[in-house]
C-alpha cells in the first residue's frame, strides 16, 4: 500500500534511506550520503503532503517523494513541455532487503498516475550519472534523458535529468 507519510515515520524513513546509501556504497555509487537525503528534507515533504511511503503491514518497504515544486537546479534544463504543470519525483527508495521485487515500479506507476489525475503536462526527475542501474529503470519506462545538473554536496559527477510526457 502506498499513502502519504506521518512526521512520525522520518525516524524509519531515515532508517531505509541511510540503508540504501549504504548500498550504494558498497556498489561504488556515491551517490547519497551523510548530507542528503536529511531529515530536514523529509521534513519539508510532509509539510507540502508530498511524501509518500509504500508500507507492508506495519513496515514501511520504501518512500517516494511527489512533487509540482521546481527546483531551482532543474531551470538550466530544456525540457520538452512547459515549467506550468508538471510532477517532480525525488527520493525514491526501496530498502535493500525488498529491492528487485518490482516495488520501485509500483512508486513509479503510482507517481505516473497521480501526475495524470492531476492533468500534469509530464514527470520529471534526476539520477546519478554513476548509477546505471536507475538510468536503466527509467530509459525503460518511457522517460528521456535531456542533461546533467550537479549538486556539489552530493557528489562531483553530474545528475542526468529526465522527462516523461504524459499527454
Amino acid at each position: 500500500m502506498i499513502r502519504r507519510a506521518k512526521i512520525t515515520e522520518i525516524p524509519d524513513i531515515l532508517s531505509i534511506t541511510k540503508a540504501c546509501a549504504e548500498s550504494m556504497i558498497e556498489k561504488g555509487i556515491f551517490q547519497w550520503n551523510e548530507h542528503y537525503p536529511s531529515r530536514e528534507a523529509f521534513e519539508k515533504d510532509i509539510q507540502r503532503d508530498e511524501l509518500y511511503v509504500l508500507e507492508n503491514g506495519n513496515a514501511i518497504m520504501g518512500t517516494i517523494v511527489i512533487s509540482t515544486y521546481m527546483d531551482e537546479e532543474y531551470s538550466q534544463i530544456d525540457w520538452l513541455t512547459a515549467d506550468s504543470k508538471n510532477t517532480y519525483i525525488h527520493r525514491l527508495s526501496v530498502h535493500p532487503d525488498f529491492q528487485g521485487r518490482g516495488f520501485a515500479k509500483q512508486m513509479m506507476d503510482f507517481a505516473e498516475a497521480h501526475a495524470q489525475q492531476m492533468g500534469c503536462a509530464s514527470v520529471r526527475l534526476d539520477t546519478f550519472s554513476q548509477n546505471k542501474r536507475n538510468q536503466k529503470f527509467y530509459e525503460s519506462r518511457g522517460y528521456q534523458r535531456l542533461g546533467d545538473i550537479f549538486f556539489p554536496k552530493q557528489s562531483e559527477y553530474p545528475f542526468h535529468c529526465y522527462e516523461l510526457v504524459l499527454q
